[in-house]
């Protein structure tokens, strides 16, 4: 049975990873929470929060991520908690009250009974927020009293509070490039696209992240690694983790490149098979082309795609190939020829076959 407190969402795991860097969870208060506040934090005020908080009633469900937070020159300490969702949770008002109580539950146990029964006693404030990035827009009531039912009648009576709320798909991508830094770049390429747009938009960001130290980029491609390869099929997967994982913040144009590459072989793939489908149920609609002229048009028009004019002489050794079996087999190992002479070496090893 997998365990119920992993995160349910890749993504999830992208996050989580990025904002247990304490520059990283300081960089989204500060450029996304326009608050007093949060002027008055720096990184030496955090502290990662490493307790478990988990809350039976939701399925041993745990708090993603806890910072205890200390302001400058007047030391009030305060918590903020982040949750982290991909699809939208009506009961989101609750369950932060229980984490919010559970720490709360966590620091009075821990406080000395002297100290927490005296007068001046105050318990710290915590701020909950929760990270969205689903593409639907997020319909949860953003005030706890919203789900009680007659809140309006007793309003002055009962418990409320408005949770922070990050709306990834919802913030203005030209923002989120002229705020030029860490969280924002990946902001700008979790909201919903293509792999193409995704593409055109790293290399808009790419000047901003050639800036990065080397640990925050290491970071930056961990994130880039989860959400480009939940773009594209299981085969190209292996593919994107050594681009991403081979690459130093100056060489982010050879990355963009390399994927940019990597997303048009997979196009050319991807018409290549669907020739070959065509062909097969044209062959069942009784075609007048053969089978096998019909597969050496689809191998010959990959090249073409794949290596430009310089493949006209493979093309003709296609034409050399006569058996069905032997021209399907080069097709599949065409897809992992990276140059024209490894695409040549398959070519020339089937005619071999051919002859045998």
């Amino acid at each position: 049975m997998p365990d119920k407190r992993e995160p349910h969402h890749s993504h999830d795991k992208g996050y989580k990873q990025l904002f247990s860097s304490k520059r990283a969870f300081l960089e989204l208060l500060k450029t996304f929470v326009h608050e007093e506040w949060t002027k008055d934090i720096d990184e030496d005020s955090l502290v990662r929060v490493e307790k478990s908080y988990i809350l039976q009633d939701f399925s041993e469900k745990e708090a993603d991520i806890v910072y205890r937070l200390k302001t400058k020159g007047n030391d009030v300490i305060f918590y903020v908690l982040l949750e982290l969702q991909s699809t939208v949770d009506y009961l989101m008002p609750f369950r932060l009250l229980l984490y919010m109580v559970e720490i709360w539950r966590d620091i009075y146990n821990n406080t000395p009974e002297g100290e927490r029964e005296r007068k001046g006693f105050r318990l710290p404030a915590v701020v909950p927020a929760v990270l969205y990035n689903g593409a639907n827009n997020w319909t949860a009531a953003l005030h706890f009293k919203e789900i009680l039912a007659g809140y309006r009648q007793f309003e002055e009576h009962v418990l409320d509070f408005r949770y922070i709320l990050f709306d990834i798909n919802r913030y203005d991508v030209e923002e989120l490039y002229q705020a030029a830094n860490l969280v924002a770049s990946i902001f700008a390429l979790d909201q919903k696209m293509d792999a193409g747009e995704l593409i055109r938009r790293l290399r808009k960001l790419a000047g901003g992240l050639k800036n990065l130290g080397r640990d925050e980029f290491r970071q930056f491609a961990t994130w880039l690694s989860h959400v480009f390869k939940a773009r594209l099929p299981e085969p190209v997967q292996e593919k994107v983790d050594r681009i991403i994982g081979e690459v130093n913040p100056w060489e982010v144009e050879k990355m963009i490149t390399n994927l940019e590459i990597t997303l048009e072989e997979m196009q050319q793939q991807a018409e290549m098979r669907g020739l070959i489908k065509g062909r097969a149920e044209g062959r069942a609609e009784g075609e007048a082309r053969g089978k096998v002229e019909a597969t050496q048009d689809a191998i010959c028009k990959y090249l073409r795609r794949r290596f430009g004019d310089a493949s006209a002489g493979l093309e003709q050794k296609v034409r050399e190939m006569t058996s069905l079996e032997v021209l399907d087999s080069v097709m599949e190992e065409l897809f992992a020829a990276n140059t024209l002479e490894e695409a040549g070496d398959i070519i020339r090893e089937g005619i071999n076959k051919s002859l045998q």
